[in-house]
């Protein structure tokens, strides 16, 4: 080189190499469990009085990738909501019933935890909220009324999303896929 330094334009700068390496579709089958989940009854999502129908297929994305089940009732229109929002490959786990107290009720005789989401004085924080260490079901309200008040007897306990901003709550694919991911133990 001669006693002048060469210059670097923007035309000789070379990328930087990404700071972080994004897996392949492949890779992300390949890690996963190669079918869907047959029912684990360990975890259910129990949207038992869905207003929005978007929401559940949603909320079922969300129980394929805990490993959870959603449980709904049978209302006319939730078959087509379900798979208006669910892009999933394979069927998901999902049950259903035509009585959302009765289910319960069911449910606490099995001897599962009953876990409602609502805003109440006696609620636990999310981020205090445990893993579920046995079989648990997470009830959800509706999205305007929350949970009913003849079903609140039957919840164990409650959890509750602390918010800062002017809403009065999330909707329930979101609240039920945070408080999923919690309880499932992946957060």
């Amino acid at each position: 080189m001669s006693g002048r330094a060469r210059r670097r334009g923007p035309a000789s700068v070379l990328p930087a190499a990404p700071a972080f390496r994004t897996r392949t579709p492949g890779e992300l089958r390949r890690a996963r469990r190669p079918r869907a989940h047959a029912c684990w009854d360990h975890l259910y999502a129990a949207p038992l009085w869905p207003l929005h129908g978007a929401n559940l297929g949603t909320l079922l994305r969300t129980c394929d990738a805990v490993g959870a089940c959603l449980t709904v009732p049978r209302f006319p229109w939730v078959p087509e909501a379900l798979e208006r929002g669910n892009t999933l490959r394979r069927p998901a786990c999902v049950h259903w019933t035509g009585d959302p107290l009765g289910w319960l009720e069911r449910q606490r005789e099995r001897g599962l935890r009953v876990v409602g989401v609502e805003l109440a004085d006696e609620a636990v924080r999310l981020a205090d909220l445990p893993a579920a260490r046995e079989p648990t079901v997470m009830v959800l309200g509706h999205e305007r009324h929350g949970i009913p008040p003849e079903a609140l007897d039957l919840l164990d306990e409650v959890v509750e999303i602390p918010m800062v901003g002017t809403g009065a709550g999330l909707n329930v694919a979101v609240a039920g896929s945070l408080v999923l991911y919690r309880l499932a133990g992946l957060w």
